[in-house]
């Protein structure tokens, strides 16, 4: 990790760690000695962050420079921690670290009497049922996706049924229950869904599908949106 990173990562620990900060947590967090806090501890105050506290009573973070203050309404506040809250609850680990973080960096843009709002939110997530832990790396398939790769997995269906699936990803969608890739699947060669507890092994190809993503998820969705009007129209039929 270089000296930026590693001045980028104290940062983020000082917004998002209870305060006091103490020395040994950072160490720990960004796995480095406590000379190296210390040091960097400075660095930070010497590039305009304005840290209290001292070596043996932790430090807390009380103005950061590079984040000037974020102007929001109050409702709107309050979207971004349920929203964020819900992602932390309902997305995979990594997605889940990033909603805890970026709720960290808000509270540290906002003048203090939003801070406190953040800090205090009246509102909260719970799921009584959490979607299937998935079986494998999200971020690497968040990443294919927007760099418009092909991917290669194993699957189970429903049945049992094990296949070994090529597909182009083009969005993951959250669901109530389960989270699901939307992908052009080569083996069929149609737009399938496949549920994320049901991969395994993803690995990247190498091979581009650049630049058909969003119009091939156009197209997956109004396939989709059409299935469902017309399964409703046959529902209102019958009744």
């Amino acid at each position: 990790m270089n000296r930026t990173h590693r001045l980028f990562q104290m940062m983020t620990s000082l917004r998002r760690m209870p305060a006091p900060v103490r020395a040994m947590q950072l160490a720990d967090e960004l796995n480095v000695s406590l000379r190296t806090v210390y040091r960097d501890i400075d660095a930070l105050r010497g590039l305009g962050a304005v840290i209290d506290g001292e070596a043996g009573f932790g430090y807390t973070l009380i103005e950061d420079a590079a984040l000037p203050p974020l102007g929001f309404e109050n409702d709107e506040l309050e979207a971004l921690v349920l929203g964020l809250r819900d992602v932390a609850v309902i997305g995979d680990p990594a997605l889940a670290r990033a909603a805890q973080s970026a709720l960290a960096k808000l509270t540290a843009r906002v003048p203090p009497r939003q801070a406190h709002r953040l800090q205090h939110a009246i509102l909260d997530v719970r799921r009584f049922r959490r979607p299937e832990p998935p079986r494998i790396n999200v971020a690497d398939l968040r990443a294919a996706t927007w760099d418009e790769e092909t991917v290669s997995f194993g699957y189970t269906d429903a049945k049992g049924a094990a296949s070994q699936r090529e597909v182009d990803p083009l969005g993951i969608v959250y669901m109530q229950d389960t989270n699901m890739l939307m992908a052009w699947c080569h083996l069929r060669t149609d737009y399938r869904v496949f549920r994320l507890d049901r991969m395994d092994g993803l690995a990247r190809t190498g091979k581009s599908f650049r630049p058909r993503r969003v119009p091939m998820l156009r197209e997956h969705l109004a396939r989709i949106r059409a299935e469902i009007e017309a399964m409703a129209e046959s529902s209102a039929q019958r009744l």
